[in-house]
């Protein structure tokens, strides 16, 4: 008997029209356009215009997917889940705006901030709702404008990060079906909160009495140990995954890892006996998008018709909290809108 089980119906994704250019950073900033592709990979990234927010390119990128379902707007899905570190607002959560605004009625919505795992953890909450029959459609996004919180001055930051949204629509189905989620793992590690972290306006600067620093509202990382603890991260709860799934390497067809930087996807492959050939790369056109990266790589990747219905897949994310997820699922018969 097939168990209950959450299967991708629906894909889209959104990055803005701007892009800017290694070599346009390359006129303002201390780097050049071969230092950032052999450091990162990266040749441009997307940049909302002024006055776009977070929730713009969520509002796009949500309607994309449920189009790709084949689902209309009003009382179409259950809940809402939007991963982001870039919230429209500390308060309220975006996610609801996000649902009112595409018409989706008295859907549940919140946001989860989970840094650059945050689409994967954000999968996994509505996989659990889903397979619990606390819902039967749900709408999952992943969006930020990052530029908002990068220091223009700053060359660890300021040419890794872009803009974009990407989202994916999961209903209840059973696990014999191409598109079902078949094994989550997740975990955290509190202790490397400082390696990635906007440090000033947050109850903790707020709750001492400090003013605020002139640089605490962009995002400060540590951009060697961050790569040592992803790839490492990433690659144990990847095994954890596929243990779950019932599935060895071998069997994998693609790998779609956060796009935080391709030598992180390639140490990734090598550590877990993965030809890069099965390693999906969308970060050359779209830079580390955090929380959106893994479902534009998807939408990039199925536009592009590279995969075919029952290829086997693994997500696997690693980011700031320090926080850490994969997912293994089967491929469906969709078409990203």
């Amino acid at each position: 008997m097939t168990a209950r089980a959450a299967v991708l119906s629906g894909l889209g994704g959104y990055l803005p029209p701007r892009t800017v250019t290694n070599e346009e950073l390359s006129a303002r900033i201390d780097t050049s356009d071969e230092w950032i592709r052999r450091r990162t990979g990266i040749r441009r990234r997307h940049v909302a215009d002024p006055g776009v927010s977070t929730g713009d390119l969520a509002v796009e990128a949500g309607h994309r997917a449920l189009k790709s379902a084949g689902l209309g707007t009003a009382d179409t899905v259950d809940m809402v889940i939007m991963a982001t570190s870039t919230p429209d607002h500390p308060l309220p959560a975006t996610a609801p705006d996000v649902a009112a605004r595409l018409g989706l009625g008295p859907a549940a919505a919140f946001d989860m901030a989970a840094g650059c795992s945050g689409f994967v953890y954000a999968l996994a909450t509505a996989t659990a709702a889903l397979v619990a029959g606390h819902a039967e459609r749900v709408l999952v996004i992943g969006a930020e404008v990052f530029s908002t919180v990068l220091n223009p001055a700053d060359r660890g930051t300021a040419v890794i990060f872009g803009d974009g949204a990407g989202a994916v629509v999961l209903r209840a189905g059973t696990t014999d079906e191409p598109g079902a989620v078949l094994a989550v793992d997740l975990g955290a590690d509190g202790t490397g909160r400082d390696l990635a972290t906007i440090p000033d306006g947050g109850s903790r600067q707020r709750a001492t009495g400090r003013e605020p620093h002139p640089d605490g509202h962009y995002i400060h990382m540590r951009g060697k140990e961050i790569f040592v603890q992803a790839v490492h991260g990433m690659e144990r709860s990847s095994a954890a995954a596929l243990d779950k799934a019932g599935w060895n390497v071998g069997q994998i067809d693609h790998v779609v890892g956060h796009q935080a930087n391709l030598r992180i996807l390639h140490s990734l492959a090598q550590q877990l006996g993965v030809d890069r050939q099965r390693v999906v790369s969308h970060i050359e056109e779209a830079g580390n998008t955090a929380a959106a990266s893994i479902p534009l790589a998807l939408a990039d990747a199925a536009a592009r018709n590279r995969f075919r219905p029952h290829d086997r897949l693994l997500l696997t994310a690693f980011g700031a909290g320090l926080a850490w997820g994969s997912i293994a699922l089967t491929w469906p018969p969709i078409t990203p809108a």
